[in-house]
């Protein structure tokens, strides 16, 4: 079968874009996977498929699978390309958008030169949500990590997340400690790993140790738990401005109970096609 796709990037964290509206194809994970190896396939960050809702008051369904195939429930620099790929792909007119997720709904907004911005709903604080395994609710929480013990934010965004803030995001143990967190016992389900640097109280520094991909460029989702756990913490103010390798993100979030906002560019790479 020949597969239609489009390869875009949000701050660097890249993705293969598939209309399945108007292409019928089913993906199994050894697919994904092939198609995510960035030598003999397309290489992508994640998958992102375009459906035709299940919820009447939706625009679209969106799906996100991870290179490793895996599906994961939200991806927000995945969700400004999805506006940037409708839009452009004529499947809609529409310049506000509300797709179906398995986190939950998105409100999708485009705006001029190139960016974006979404509704990401109000995070979710509860352990259950992420799940993380803890007696109580709290603004943060202490991980034993084999010898040693880490003070860490959990706010899922639709998917969950550990923050940790370290002195320099550009010398933090990434490529070690992140798959030690991502796959710690208290965290049933894996989670991605943010490691902030503060910088002031209206911006800071983050790299990401995404659950089933590994360290992204950017990602949306990790940006946005990560100004929650630094709001909650006092850190940060209600606008804040969060560097990360790819780019940079702009995230605005009042505070517990509030919907929070990012806006960032999207970008389209190239059109291509390949036989499955």
């Amino acid at each position: 079968m020949l597969l239609h796709f489009t390869k875009m990037h949000g701050l660097g964290n890249d993705f293969m874009m598939l209309d399945l509206i108007s292409q019928k194809v089913r993906l199994r994970p050894e697919q994904i996977r092939r198609l995510a190896d960035r030598h003999r396939g397309v290489g992508f960050d994640q998958l992102l498929t375009v459906e035709a809702p299940e919820r009447h008051d939706a625009d679209f369904k969106y799906r996100i699978f991870n290179a490793d195939g895996s599906e994961v429930e939200n991806c927000g620099n995945g969700a400004r390309c999805f506006a940037v790929f409708v839009h452009d792909r004529r499947l809609t007119h529409k310049k506000e958008l509300l797709v179906e997720t398995a986190g939950g709904l998105l409100g999708l907004k485009l705006a001029d030169q190139g960016q974006v911005s979404v509704d990401m709903g109000v995070p979710r604080l509860h352990p259950d949500a992420l799940p993380f395994l803890a007696q109580a609710q709290a603004t943060s929480y202490a991980l034993q990590v084999e010898q040693q013990t880490y003070d860490i934010g959990a706010v899922s965004m639709g998917n969950p997340h550990a923050v940790l803030r370290v002195e320099s995001a550009i010398q933090a143990p990434v490529e070690t400690l992140g798959p030690l967190i991502e796959q710690h016992a208290r965290f049933p389900k894996r989670v991605n790993v943010g490691f902030l640097e503060v910088l002031d109280r209206q911006s800071g520094r983050l790299r990401v140790y995404e659950r089933g991909a590994g360290e992204t460029q950017a990602c949306g989702t990790g940006a946005c738990a990560a100004m929650v756990y630094g709001r909650l913490r006092g850190w940060f103010d209600e606008q804040v401005t969060l560097q990360l390798p790819g780019g940079h993100l702009q995230i605005h979030w009042a505070g517990p109970d509030q919907h929070l906002t990012m806006t960032g560019p999207a970008q389209r790479v190239f059109e291509g096609q390949i036989y499955l």
